[in-house]
């Protein structure tokens, strides 16, 4: 599963996608720093990640939309078919590899912290804390976005597809009050707080683990039936 995650992972900067998605996020990361820190003359670093938070919904496809798609559209899906990894190795190392060029670009965002330091005293705790949520809240993103790429062979329709399907999560609790905790935007809000609850924590995993199984599951199928 290394040599995946390895061979996925340099994919992504051997094309433009994973300099365009941290070239991007930093991009947005800049703005929302000066839009909901810098002009309040606040010290909260987790602030900006309310705004980052809804603009990850936009951008997340630019990693995700090609994950299988363009390998369904040009035939080169059917390597995976006979390589000698298993179907679940094959997802876990592609879903690995785009986590990580997420928390590269996360991390990136420290400098932000390291600025706010010298301004006053931000807390770091919280600060650790808004990261790991908004590293959950990623995932989750990437993981749907996986399975999306692999229902199409066309990655526009992937990329729609992750974008409709987040964007209507945001409105479930205003359907109905039942459907709060299925919400992943109002699942990440307590993190910023500094506050650590299981019951978001148990959400997010158990949402990157069904549609990482789903991508197992339509992976496995289309082998079978070959």
């Amino acid at each position: 599963m290394f040599a995946i995650i390895k061979k996925e992972f340099k994919n992504y900067f051997l094309s433009p996608i994973g300099y365009v998605f941290i070239g991007l996020f930093l991009l947005l990361a800049s703005l929302f720093f000066y839009t909901d820190v810098i002009l309040y003359k606040s010290i909260n670093f987790e602030y900006m990640f309310f705004s980052l938070s809804t603009i990850l919904t936009f951008i997340i496809p630019i990693l995700t939309m090609r994950m299988f798609a363009e390998e369904k559209k040009s035939g080169t899906d059917q390597l995976l078919f006979t390589s000698p990894l298993s179907i679940k190795k094959i997802v876990l190392g592609k879903f690995l590899s785009t986590v990580l060029i997420l928390l590269i670009a996360e991390l990136l965002t420290l400098i932000y912290f390291v600025i706010l330091m010298f301004l006053g005293s931000p807390h770091f705790a919280t600060a650790l804390v808004t990261l790991f949520g908004f590293l959950l809240l990623g995932m989750a993103y990437i993981s749907f976005g996986m399975f999306a790429s692999s229902i199409t062979e066309n990655q526009i329709i992937a990329g729609v597809i992750t974008i409709g399907f987040f964007v209507f999560t945001w409105f479930l609790p205003n359907l109905n009050s039942m459907f709060e905790p299925f919400s992943l935007m109002n699942s990440f809000t307590k993190f910023p707080s500094g506050i650590i609850s299981l019951n978001e924590i148990f959400l997010f995993l158990s949402f990157i683990c069904l549609f990482i199984i789903l991508t197992i599951f339509v992976f496995q199928r289309r082998k079978n039936l070959k």
